[in-house]
């Protein structure tokens, strides 16, 4: 594939977002409630809305019709369910609100698409419109994640359950370009997680990984070596990256322990009239802790390496969650990151023989 990419391809036209408006768990009805939200947050902004015409219709009409100013609405007679295997999703995909909304983007329509839908389903499906950046052989999942000093990229964390040493490379330049891009970080520290800092520790992939990107020198990163499990909640790079399964697990795990601590922090005050007393007079501190937790701020996992820009949102999210995925698919339409990813890989291009040899 050329490395002439889409993000120039806009002109002067305002930014366009294309939605799947049938994944997901809900339904259309979240999303119509985030486009509330949206509009209000980023005014000038166009929507291509796919799903079926007649529910989408109806609700456009019964809750948010002014709305209907800013949004165009694509029939599309089939929807891809939660459960379908990508390869079924894939040969029946042309009729479904999925591939319409990758579509769009594939056509210059739109500059990103987003759904909440079958992820499996939505890689396949945006690999075969899309494809992939010159040089980058599999797209990964990158989320950003809350920690100590901010926050962080962590990829991948769902694509790719086995990777080699080449593709942790790849996540690296894709992650780095999106800290760039998305949290304005001019050289981004990157570590690869392992079971331990020490060289020794680890399979080939990781070891294979560190040895090329140790010999990258006009890559615009701090490699900082090997981090752990317990480095990416404490903020110590900037890029945390790993293979999709291991990044998958602990998504799910980190936001697990959200849940959990937010379910203690409820009973112990509630239970007892002091515990009431305490949340009255902390009320403040309390609220502002409960947005740090709440998953849904942060909703919206970003398929980088793509020769066009696509936004998952978690399957199961409310309208709050839907809208931040929205917020980060506009971001990441107005940040460049496709056109830098392309420049940082030549940064390791010509390095990359070498070391995997090695």
């Amino acid at each position: 594939m050329a490395t002439e990419t889409r993000e120039g391809t806009r002109g002067s036209r305002e930014l366009t977002v294309s939605i799947d408006a049938m994944g997901g768990d809900a339904g259309p009805g979240v999303v119509v409630d985030a486009l509330a939200r949206a509009v209000l947050r980023h005014p000038g902004v166009k929507y291509i809305v796919h799903g079926d015409e007649t529910e989408l219709k109806a609700l456009f009409t019964q809750k948010r019709a002014k709305l209907l100013e800013f949004v165009t609405i694509r029939h599309a007679p089939e929807r891809v369910r939660m459960e379908e295997k990508p390869s079924l999703a894939l040969r029946r995909g042309r009729n479904t609100s999925m591939w319409r909304a990758l579509d769009s983007v594939k056509n210059k329509d739109a500059e990103v698409a987003v759904s909440a839908g079958n992820t499996g389903a939505l890689m396949a499906m945006s690999m075969f419109q899309l494809g992939t950046i010159e040089g980058i052989s599999r797209p990964a999942i990158a989320a950003l994640w809350p920690t100590k000093r901010g926050q962080s990229v962590v990829l991948d964390c769902g694509a790719n359950v086995s990777v080699d040493a080449e593709q942790l490379v790849d996540f690296a330049v894709m992650g780095q370009a999106f800290a760039r891009a998305i949290l304005g970080i001019e050289r981004p520290s990157v570590g690869i997680l392992n079971v331990g800092t020490e060289d020794m520790k680890g399979h080939d992939a990781v070891k294979g990984a560190a040895h090329i990107l140790r010999g990258s020198k006009d890559l615009p990163i701090e490699y900082a070596g090997f981090v752990e499990g317990d480095d990416i909640a404490e903020g110590t790079v900037d890029v945390v990256v790993t293979d999709g399964f291991t990044g998958n697990v602990a998504l799910k795990t980190a936001e697990g322990t959200a849940k959990l601590v937010t379910h203690f922090l409820r009973g112990a005050l509630t239970n007892s009239l002091t515990g009431r007393l305490g949340a009255l007079i902390a009320s403040g501190a309390l609220k502002a802790l409960r947005r740090k937790l709440d998953p849904r701020a942060a909703n919206g996992g970003i398929f980088l390496g793509l020769d066009g820009v696509v936004v998952k949102s978690h399957g199961g999210t409310d309208e709050l969650g839907f809208a931040s995925a929205l917020d980060m698919a506009i971001d990441m339409a107005r940040s460049g990151v496709i056109a830098r990813i392309v420049a940082d890989r030549q940064g390791v291009q010509s390095t990359v023989p070498e070391a995997a040899a090695s």
